[in-house]
């Protein structure tokens, strides 16, 4: 997969990434740190043909208010079969969950699953067991360690990840995703028929920004890199690991871009 070159503007993406324009009239220069340095990277995998997520959803829209919490919904597709296709899945995020499992050891894949900070999968609907295990994986060492910031300037986003302050967390590969924070879709097929339900800080595009090698290192993502309708904020994060065989979070920032 091709990356970005740490401190040096990379104009197009491989074909391979998703690609197009992003719409935006103005933005100001602006420097958007991480909200107190998050504790959490909570991803919920759901789907639209899944009757017990909508609980899940609602969770996942709480969470989002909550400025420690970056909370992502990475609706899967393979639920389609069941009458209804989900008109915001991606097979990446189907992808995505079962690596997790991979990496776990397990084949705990279902729907709603929540993974947070990239290690410990809970019910999605089960807001208590959400709650304890950010407390326990914020105890992992080098969680959500690595400050990370973003800033907007013109028709680009600077990303920097700050040098590790623990001496055992030293690589890691930067993402950032492109998100639609409110999506209501009315469902006429499948298990949820009838219902209109919204989806909270959709994931409409991931790009991989860079690897991260323990110092103080910045990139810059142009916007129109971003793209898909709807798209209005974007998240940054850095993980150990792989795409294939992802680890623990060890650092994020939100930003919105209106």
């Amino acid at each position: 997969m091709t990356t970005m070159t740490a401190s040096h503007p990379v104009s197009r993406w491989s074909s391979a990434l998703w690609s197009g324009a992003l719409g935006i009239c103005a933005i100001v220069a602006v420097i958007r740190p991480a909200e107190a340095d998050p504790r959490a990277v909570v991803e919920l995998f759901t789907s639209q043909g899944c009757s017990s997520c909508p609980p899940a959803d609602k969770i996942i829209g709480d969470l989002s208010k909550d400025p420690s919490v970056i909370a992502l919904s990475m609706p899967i597709d393979y639920w389609d079969y069941l009458g209804w296709k989900d008109t915001l899945a991606d097979s990446r995020f189907s992808a995505r969950q079962r690596a997790y499992s991979r990496m776990r050891g397990d084949r705990e894949v279902y729907t709603p699953q929540v993974v947070v900070n990239g290690s410990t999968h809970v019910i999605g609907s089960d807001r208590a067991g959400i709650e304890s295990a950010i407390g326990k994986t914020d105890q992992g060492g080098g969680v959500m360690s690595v400050p990370v910031t973003m800033s907007l300037a013109g028709k680009q986003i600077n990303v920097s990840v700050a040098a590790s302050k623990e001496p055992a967390v030293s690589h890691g590969e930067v993402w950032i995703c492109s998100i639609a924070k409110s999506v209501p879709i009315a469902i006429t097929r499948g298990e949820n028929r009838g219902q209109q339900v919204t989806y909270h800080n959709v994931v409409r595009n991931l790009l991989k920004v860079g690897d991260w090698t323990g110092r103080s290192e910045s990139w810059t993502v142009p916007i129109e890199n971003l793209t898909r309708d709807g798209v209005d904020g974007a998240v940054v994060y850095v993980q150990d690991g792989s795409r294939e065989r992802p680890g623990p979070m060890l650092g994020a920032a939100y930003t919105s871009l209106h």
